[in-house]
């Protein structure tokens, strides 16, 4: 079998040799984040801890203050 000589052969046989190693390394990427559980971390170490913050500094309305009627639903004021 004969190599191709032309240019547009070569041109497109590095670009889908190209395209194969960036689909390679996208998935060894993707396989380090999913084994390691990095995804998990990041939320557990990161965002997690800043939505704790934000949300516990939250006004909250105190419900053991309210009176209580059976016969009456609530009004809930926030």
């Amino acid at each position: 079998m004969k190599k191709c000589k032309c240019a547009i052969g070569r041109k497109l046989g590095k670009f889908f040799l190209k395209l194969g190693g960036i689909f390679v390394a996208i998935n060894a990427v993707l396989f380090i984040v999913f084994f390691f559980d990095l995804d998990g971390k990041l939320l557990f170490n990161v965002v997690e801890p800043f939505l704790k913050k934000h949300y516990d500094n939250m006004e909250r309305k105190d419900v053991l203050q309210e009176d209580y009627d059976l016969d009456k639903f609530p009004k809930y004021k926030y």
